[in-house]
Order: structure tokens, then C-alpha cells, then sequence
């Protein structure tokens, strides 16, 4: 019998994929590399991921299906090879080598104070001894540099093993990158998606982060395509989701964490963060005025059997912090420093928790390290 790419093809035709219900040939899953020598064939089956649940069990069909329908005697078991059109998410040993932990700062809604507490609890960390990197991720509404008081400051190239990479400005120690040291501060950044994502991606891997033991990713608030560029571009440790207790900010917030946990981004949720908790003013700091409900964080995190990492409260001084380029948490003596110095302990007492109680492979990366 002579056998032709055409007669593989044909009985190709015959296997559907069980995601689509259309057949390998249809979808363009056959690679145009069928190589046949004698009776011995070899080709490539082309699936969109790599980690596709149905490789195995498309592949036996279609060993199947060339032996039913071409001859029993065809050398095909184990001469398909599989690949993938998407790449696999890096490992955080191949994009951000030196990097240990790292977090993905979130909201559902704008609003809620995000920016501010990836900024304070930045710099908790940073207090507290670890290394700590800041990417500021929300393309359209970067406030990192004013946080830290760097709006004027431009990133210089350095050559690193050869590399032309960005160093990035630290303050209160903590290396940090955003768009924002990029364009000018009173323009609008009018970018589709696929620009937006592609900056993200050279500031995070064109960039001289160094070693860290913590580094964290402001993200834009709600779901975009730049949530899904950071998961696939790194492996994210964990992701910590704030919110202030009023409701509609609640429902919001549920969506970001099943964002976080579905199929598609399978992101492990280490926590909630509850901002604008209550109203203390400075002269009575023992009242307590729930302006925005009371304990609505505390109700979902325990609903949805997560953490809750912190309740923050609202004090002037958080606010005219930010602005003035001086984050609260770098006195953690005063109720606003400590509020973000506990939440700081509280993250990495989670992690640890998570090693202790997870296999060695699903493990998050943690280091006692960094004091």
C-alpha cells in the first residue's frame, strides 16, 4: 500500500475536537508537516495552549482514526508531536529570575483607594526589611510616582550582562516603574489594549529589578485585557483584592476575585483588603463613624472563605499623605502607619500559612529572608 498526506488527512477528518465539535482538519489543528517514509508516518498536531485538556485524548483518536481508516499496519503510535500556538506562563525563574513573591494588587472598582494601599503596603514591607519592587500597572490612571514623590524623576538604560535594561526610581526603598515617568503627566493616555499590555510587558521584562522578595503589581481596577497579560506574562504568587464595605463596591470586588479564580487566570486570592473602614477624626481617635457600612469585608471574606488582610481606616492623613508624596506607612508608629504595618505582617503570615499547608508544587514563593 503506498501511503500520501492525503489519505491522513481524510481519516484526520474524522476526529472532532470535543471543545468545538469540529474535526482537526477544519480547525487547522494539522500541521503542514506530514512526513511519511514507508509505513512510518509523523506530523504535528497544533493546539491552542499548552496545557489543553483534551492533547491526550485527541491525539489517541487520531492514532485511531489513521489506523481505521488508512491501515492497520501505519507506524503512528507515538510519532505525533503536540504543540501550541500560546506559550506557557513563564516561570518566575525564567522572566523575573530573582524575584520571590509576586502580588497582584486589585480592585473591581475605581475608587476604592487601590493605589494607596499597594503604595503603603510597599512601603510597609520595605520597613520591615524585604526587598520590595512597585510595578505600577494601571496604564490609564498611573498615580505611583506622585505617591512617591518622583513625578519629575526619568529612567535611565544601564547595561546589565550584556542587556540594555530600565532602572527603575526608588524611594523609601522601593525600586518602582510606571507609565507614568513615560509621557507627560497633564496628557491622556489614549492606547488600545494590545499597546497598553505591550508597555507593561517592557517594564517588567526590560527592566533591572534585581533580587526581591516582594514584588507588587498595581493593577488597573476592574477586569481588561491587561489582568490577563500579567497571568500570562508572569507566574503571579497570589492576589490581594481591595475594597471599601459599601455594597456596590462589595459586588464589584466578588467579580475581581472570581476573575482570579476561574479557569482562565487561576490566580490564588491571598486575601481582602478593606478600605475606608470608618471615620476617626484626629482629635477623637477612639470614635469610630462606619460612613460606608460596617464590617461588609469581613462578611464577604468569610462568605467566600478567604483572608481578610486589614480594615483601613479613613484618616486625613492617608489622603495628604499621597498627595504630598509622603505615604503614612513610612512612620508605622501613628494608627494610619500601623494599620498598614499589620497588614503588611498579615500578607506574608498568609503565604507562610499557605506553604505550611499546601504540597511542595502548589507552594507560593516566600522568604524569611529579607529582614
Amino acid at each position: 500500500m503506498t501511503l500520501y498526506p492525503q489519505l491522513i488527512l481524510d481519516a484526520l477528518k474524522n476526529v472532532r475536537y470535543p471543545g468545538t465539535g469540529k474535526d482537526l482538519v477544519e480547525m487547522g489543528m494539522v500541521e503542514d508537516n506530514i512526513r511519511i517514509d514507508g509505513m512510518n508516518v509523523t506530523f504535528s498536531l497544533l493546539f491552542e495552549k499548552p496545557n489543553d485538556p483534551f492533547i491526550r485524548s485527541v491525539v489517541k483518536a487520531a492514532e485511531t482514526a489513521i489506523l481505521t481508516y488508512v491501515s492497520p499496519e501505519v507506524n503512528i503510535k507515538g510519532n505525533i508531536t503536540v504543540k501550541a500556538r500560546q506559550l506557557a506562563r513563564p516561570e518566575p525563574d525564567k522572566l523575573l529570575p530573582q524575584v520571590k513573591n509576586i502580588i497582584a494588587v486589585s480592585s473591581g472598582k475605581g475608587g476604592v483607594g487601590k493605589s494607596t494601599v499597594a503604595a503603603n503596603l510597599a512601603v510597609a514591607l520595605a520597613g520591615m526589611g524585604y526587598k520590595v519592587g512597585l510595578l505600577d500597572a494601571d496604564i490609564f490612571g498611573p498615580s505611583q510616582p506622585k505617591m512617591f514623590h518622583v513625578e519629575e524623576a526619568r529612567p535611565y538604560m544601564v547595561e546589565v550582562d550584556g542587556r540594555e535594561l530600565i532602572e527603575p526610581i526608588e524611594n523609601y526603598g522601593v525600586k518602582m516603574l510606571s507609565i507614568g515617568f513615560f509621557v507627560n503627566k497633564e496628557d491622556a493616555i489614549l492606547w488600545r489594549g494590545a499597546m497598553a499590555s505591550n508597555a507593561l510587558k517592557q517594564l517588567i521584562g526590560d527592566a533591572n529589578w534585581g533580587e526581591l522578595d516582594y514584588f507588587l503589581i498595581d493593577l488597573p481596577p476592574g477586569t481588561s485585557d491587561i489582568h490577563l497579560t500579567m497571568v500570562q506574562t508572569l507566574a503571579i504568587t497570589g492576589a490581594i483584592v481591595v475594597s471599601t464595605p459599601q455594597e456596590v463596591a462589595l459586588a464589584d470586588a466578588r467579580k475581581g476575585i472570581s476573575m482570579f479564580t476561574g479557569e482562565k487566570v487561576n490566580v490564588p486570592v491571598l486575601g481582602l483588603i478593606e478600605n475606608m473602614s470608618w471615620f476617626t477624626p484626629a482629635e477623637l481617635p477612639e470614635n469610630r463613624y462606619y460612613l460606608f457600612g460596617k464590617e461588609g469585608c469581613r462578611r464577604l471574606a468569610e462568605e467566600l472563605d478567604i483572608p481578610l488582610l486589614g480594615q483601613i481606616p479613613i484618616v486625613q492623613s492617608i489622603c495628604e499623605g499621597g498627595d504630598q508624596g509622603e505615604p503614612v506607612a513610612l512612620n508605622p508608629e501613628t494608627m494610619t502607619g500601623a494599620a498598614f504595618r499589620e497588614l503588611a505582617e498579615n500578607l506574608v503570615g498568609q503565604i507562610d500559612y499557605r506553604n505550611a499547608h499546601l504540597a511542595p508544587t502548589e507552594r507560593v514563593h516566600v522568604t524569611k529572608g529579607g529582614h
